[in-house]
């Protein structure tokens, strides 16, 4: 049965988006894929139906600053899924596919590809309804089209894309009769005057240690039958001391692989390293078009990595195509929708408009009304990111910062270049979320400075980095009354080799990690320990003011409270309070204007597994403070010096032959490759020397 909306005489059809079920359907994350609830709108959401029910889901109500914390969670049937393309509808009863997995993304394709036109087809096992549908960017649903499909005659409906230049997507219903039917197949095709060249890519996975989350990576994808056809190689760099070789069965799954796995042995050289040496060994081979970045601890969706590339395929121009990022141990909670760079205060974050982690089996697509409006990004982090070998030509590789800023600057790098980046809705991965952790005070806080500060000089459009230095100044002093000494320590080491020059980078590269390391276990506030016995029991000798906890000063409050703050630091902490913790402060409650009011604490790291105590230390205060504004007076005055000096050199270090040079001395000579048919040259693979964490 065949609907036409849109005439195209002449256009070729291409399947890009086919509908699927999870590979699990046991797992949390059914309703990414299929839903079985009505759609309901939030209170306050914009574009809400007359006749919705605004305030409830299943009888709870949602807010749209938090439906996650108030929502009831809709399970789905799992027993109904067939395999990966079918699923049985039950007699007088409707799913819809209008899905973060399964609704078509049409503001996507009509803003950055040459697509026209998106043919829906549709095939029942038995008799059924197919109602079609798309919403606007305010989220509002409009009903297209409503067929009854009888078996062996699927519905064809071929649908413009003319109407989403701002947002909004495709979906469609099925709803049985008095008998039950079943879904068969459905795929969204996109209408090409000219088809693209068939392109392929290869996988780029960088690791550290975690031999079974890899090997788990590299069983899913030797068992997608439809990315290996499109695949030439895996890259996994292997830069850890527990191997990805030496893990239980690896052997069946390289013999699964062949010869598209490739295992590299290097030094760990951080994300940025690894990924480099990814892109490196791509360009090398000289097959692939694309290169897809995976990180090792994610779980894929082998169906995103085909629409990351036949989206890829049909852009105008060469464009960095993300996944984004559910939450692996809450898998329907989405935890990066789209993220950029305020280029003011030059930090990231996500694009205004979205919410961060959205629970989709709370609250579905076709009720969330922020997710309709396309979403434009600045970077796509990389734990999904496939990046043409055209800008790798043009850009170059990763900045050598080993980790953090890697994604986002090498974004800003492309878009300044004419690349731009599309985090796409339908390709997605599930990687252990961040919400737990706390790395911007322990080893990784050098990394978090240091190199927002590089990607500032090399692409703020603001005199002196906008808000930047000021935030500098204002994260050390918090560092410093919360007697997070170690921290600070490490903040002054990144801004000293901010201050020396840009060659610093690559020369640091394969041994900042550990001297960063054995710096910060010089001050006690960086020595946690499991034992939850480890220290006293905490005695505070003054109770708090009015017995009520400190709070965060205002506006108005903070000058004046932060130079009474910053007048005790100076003076020495009461003896008894250096024998004794004064009070012991979960993680959540750390905040610098509540710490900066104790003489010691014992505080809970982020992840809760140990706890370090904190003490202050006038002596420690009084240098780290003088220090850190004698560095910050020379970034101020050196501002566009410093800036010009890294944009001139960054095409160097950016280099595959910059890279080549860090590559080859990362080599541990007579470490075994794992043996590979048609494997580089000995000299291209580099084997396993010991190092720190990615």
């Amino acid at each position: 049965m065949s609907t036409t909306l849109v005439e195209l005489p002449g256009a070729t059809w291409r399947t890009v988006h086919r509908v699927v079920l999870p590979l699990d359907p046991d797992a949390d994350d059914l309703a990414l894929y299929v839903d079985h609830d009505s759609a309901v709108s939030t209170p306050g959401a914009s574009g809400g139906r007359p006749g919705d029910d605004a305030g409830s889901l299943g009888g709870a109500t949602a807010t749209e600053s938090g439906p996650s914390a108030f929502a009831v969670r809709h399970e789905g049937r799992s027993e109904n899924v067939r395999g990966r393309r079918g699923l049985v509808v039950d007699a007088r009863s409707r799913v819809s596919f209008g899905t973060y997995f399964n609704a078509f993304p049409a503001s996507y394709w009509r803003r950055w590809t040459t697509a026209s036109a998106v043919r829906l087809r549709v095939e029942l096992a038995a008799p059924g309804t197919v109602t079609v549908y798309k919403s606007n960017a305010r989220g509002l649903r409009q009903r297209v089209t409503s067929s009854t499909v009888q078996p062996g005659r699927p519905l064809v409906a071929d649908l413009s894309l003319a109407t989403f230049g701002d947002g909004g997507w495709y979906w469609f219903d099925v709803a049985a009769g008095s008998e039950e039917t079943a879904l068969v197949s459905a795929e969204w095709q996109v209408a090409e005057e000219v088809p693209p060249p068939a392109s392929t890519l290869s996988i780029a996975i960088t690791t550290f240690n975690r031999p079974d989350y890899c090997l788990a990576l590299l069983r899913a994808l030797a068992g997608a039958e439809d990315v290996r056809a499109v695949l030439d190689h895996v890259y996994v760099m292997d830069q850890g001391t527990q191997l990805v070789a030496d893990e239980p069965g690896f052997a069946e799954v390289a013999a699964a692989l062949g010869d598209q796995l490739r295992v590299v042995r290097q030094g760990n050289l951080g994300g940025s390293g690894g990924f480099s040496r990814g892109m490196r060994e791509t360009l090398r081979e000289g097959r692939s078009d694309h290169v897809l970045l995976l990180d090792d601890d994610i779980v894929v969706e082998p169906e995103g990595v085909l629409r990351a590339l036949q989206f890829a395929q049909a852009c105008r121009t060469p464009t960095v195509v993300g996944g984004h990022m559910f939450d692996m141990f809450d898998r329907s909670v989405m935890h990066s929708f789209g993220e950029r760079i305020d280029r003011y205060r030059f930090f990231w974050g996500s694009v205004p408009g979205v919410q961060e982690r959205h629970d989709l089996s709370a609250q579905n697509l076709r009720s969330t009304p922020w997710m309709h409006k396309r979403v434009d990004v600045d970077y796509n982090g990389w734990w999904m990111c496939l990046v043409p070998v055209a800008v790798i030509r043009e850009v170059g590789l990763s900045l050598p910062v080993f980790i953090k800023w890697d994604d986002a600057e090498y974004g800003l790098r492309a878009a300044e270049a004419g690349f731009p980046t599309v985090s796409l809705p339908g390709a997605a991965v599930w990687h252990v979320s961040w919400i737990d952790k706390d790395d911007g005070t322990d080893w990784q806080a050098y990394f978090h400075e240091r190199n927002r500060l590089v990607a500032a000089l090399l692409h703020s459009p603001y005199p002196r980095g906008g808000r930047i230095f000021r935030e500098s100044v204002f994260t050390d002093v918090k560092h410093l009354i919360s007697m997070q000494y170690s921290t600070e320590v490490l903040r002054l080491m990144a801004l000293q080799d901010v201050l020396s020059g840009p060659e610093h980078l690559l020369a640091t590269l394969p041994t900042r990690t550990a001297e960063v390391r054995a710096a910060r276990k010089e001050f006690v506030d960086a020595r946690a320990s499991t034992d939850v016995d480890a220290f006293p029991a905490p005695h505070q000798r003054k109770p708090p003011r009015k017995g009520k906890e400190p709070s965060s000063p205002n506006r108005y409050t903070l000058l004046p409270w932060a130079a009474a703050v910053v007048a005790r630091h100076l003076t020495a902490p009461d003896p008894e309070a250096l024998a004794r913790p004064e009070k012991r402060v979960a993680a959540m409650d750390s905040t610098w204007w509540r710490l900066a009011h104790y003489d010691s604490a014992v505080v809970s790291t982020a992840d809760g597994t140990a706890a370090a105590w904190y003490k202050r230390d006038p002596r420690a205060f009084r240098d780290l403070l003088r220090r850190s504004a004698a560095a910050h007076r020379q970034l101020w005055a050196r501002w566009d010096e410093l800036a010009t000096a890294y944009r001139e050199a960054m095409p160097r270090f950016t280099s595959p032959q910059a890279w080549d040079e860090v590559f080859d001395a990362s080599t541990v000579p007579g470490a075994a490759a794992v043996p590979q048919p048609d494997a580089p040259a000995a000299g291209d693979v580099a084997r396993v020397s010991a190092g720190e964490e990615r």
